[in-house]
């Protein structure tokens, strides 16, 4: 494999540890001579304090104390002069003596005979440098100054043995490090070979599972995170293969579903072209008759004209009927095709608004407009004309208290919800879901009046859903809105 989880696996490892190493490596380069200078410089430092203390306390010349000086001059490879006010070397732990006393003798007489090159820290009473003797031509971290008793002192010790250790130091890592990054590659090698072995048979067993086949099963043994893994694999096997058979099952009863439904959508459309085809020709024949005696075929004028009239008018609201039957069976039924463009809604409230006036002055009510122009929709603008035409003369036919009828555009979030609302009676709670459905009627006699068929909402209801769109309807103390969303 190409990408072979193992390769990678050792490539991982060994870079990291490559990596590690290396950084090992440069810090050891750039900070280990600092880090023995500063040590150095403590050092100096505490062998400072305790020869301040000793000369405080007059226990400087005392065999201890020597033996202790030429026990710490050797341990730390410090040399040391103290020389007294007189100018006598009271201590010294080094042969070149006379060296470091020239040396100290130039600080006492404020001369130099060194090379400066970095001053670590200075106070009245010393100063710590790193400095370079010209005249050995060697570098050196040096402590000069006296101490509390007034007593003169040089401390030196070279920095050349140091700049030995790093590089013998960062010598031997470089050894180590290489010997311990193709050691280590090697046993990772051979133990990710442990590691991608259970990976690979889980591999088979997901590839057997996914052409169905569950009956491979992972030998797990319990003992870390793959086996962990395997055990799941193993459970998501049985319960994969009892949820495909739970699925046959469901797709057979769901089938069989489909297939009754398919048979009563079947039913409902033939009802539907049956009625609408076996009333026009009746209401056709009915219109025609009507007509005829009005012109004159009944003897009695007066029975004549109000049997006429009564004939017409049943003919008319049985037509309408048909025509909104045809209109709800071509949108439920995806005969009439919906034609999506954007137009200004606004303009289509104003048209319908305009056109429904003279009917809202017959029914004595008050129309009212709140619509901003313009406001842009996506939609079917003669499909939306015949909504928001059902919902006006819906609200029309139920005015009552004030008598006014209020027709709304708001735009929110990247919507525009259009409102037709109307004073009167609230719409009991029960009936709130069902009319919308075909030929329900809340108040059957008041419907009556009015020659409602109980199809209007039924054809808002198609519409909108065949345009993606929202509706409903809500109850206020003093009248009912019925509201859709484009």
């Amino acid at each position: 494999m190409k990408r072979s989880f193992r390769r990678q696996l050792t490539m991982i490892f060994t870079a990291v540890m490559a990596g590690t190493l290396l950084l090992i490596f440069f810090s050891g380069a750039v900070f280990l001579e600092k880090y023995y200078i500063v040590d150095k410089k403590n050092q100096v430092m505490e062998a400072y304090e305790k020869f301040n203390t000793a000369a405080t306390e007059g226990t400087m010349d005392t065999e201890e104390f020597k033996e202790s000086l030429q026990s710490f001059s050797m341990t730390d490879n410090i040399s040391v002069i103290i020389m007294g006010t007189d100018g006598k070397v009271r201590l010294y732990s080094t042969r070149d003596s006379e060296r470091l006393k020239f040396q100290l003798w130039n600080y006492i007489l404020d001369r130099e005979s060194v090379e400066m090159t970095k001053i670590l820290e200075e106070t009245p009473e010393y100063v710590i440098r790193q400095s370079r003797d010209h005249m050995v031509g060697m570098e050196y971290l040096e402590m000069i100054g006296t101490l509390d008793s007034g007593d003169y002192f040089i401390m030196r010790s070279p920095l050349e043995s140091i700049r030995d250790s790093v590089m013998l130091s960062n010598k031997f890592y470089i050894g180590i490090g290489i010997a311990a990054i193709v050691i280590s590659a090697i046993i990772i090698y051979l133990f990710s070979r442990k590691v991608t072995k259970p990976v690979m048979e889980l591999a088979d067993i997901s590839k057997r599972m996914t052409a169905l086949d569950f009956d491979a099963k992972f030998e797990s043994k319990g003992e870390n995170e793959i086996d962990v893994l395997g055990e799941h694999m193993n459970q998501l096997s049985e319960a994969l293969e009892k949820t495909i058979s739970e699925l046959k099952t469901a797709n057979n009863e769901l089938r069989r579903d489909i297939e009754q439904k398919e048979k009563i959508d079947q039913m409902r459309k033939e009802f539907l072209s049956n009625v609408s085809h076996e009333l026009k020709t009746p209401l056709a024949l009915i219109q025609g008759y009507a007509e005829g005696l009005k012109d004159g075929i009944s003897e009695d004028p007066e029975s004549r004209e109000y049997y006429c009239e009564v004939i017409i008018d049943e003919a008319q609201k049985m037509n309408t009927m048909v025509k909104k039957l045809l209109t709800l069976n071509e949108v439920e039924f995806g005969q009439d095709t919906v034609s999506m463009e954007r137009f200004n809604v606004a303009e289509l409230i104003e048209g319908v608004a305009q056109s429904c006036s003279l009917l809202v002055q017959q029914k004595e009510g008050k129309l009212r407009l709140k619509v901003e122009n313009p406001l842009y929709v996506w939609s079917d603008e003669l499909k939306i004309e015949e909504v928001l035409t059902n919902y006006i003369s819906n609200a029309c036919n139920h005015l009552d208290c004030e008598r006014i009828i209020e027709i709304k555009a708001e735009q929110k979030e990247g919507k525009v919800r259009i409102s037709v609302f109307n004073t009167g009676k609230q719409i009991p709670e029960e009936d709130m879901e069902r009319i919308w459905e075909k030929f329900y009627k809340v108040d059957k006699a008041h419907t009556r009046e009015y020659g409602g068929s109980g199809i209007g909402l039924s054809i808002v209801k198609a519409i909108m859903e065949s345009v993606n769109g929202s509706y409903g309807v809500k109850n206020y103390m003093n009248g009912v809105e019925f509201w859709f969303e484009l």
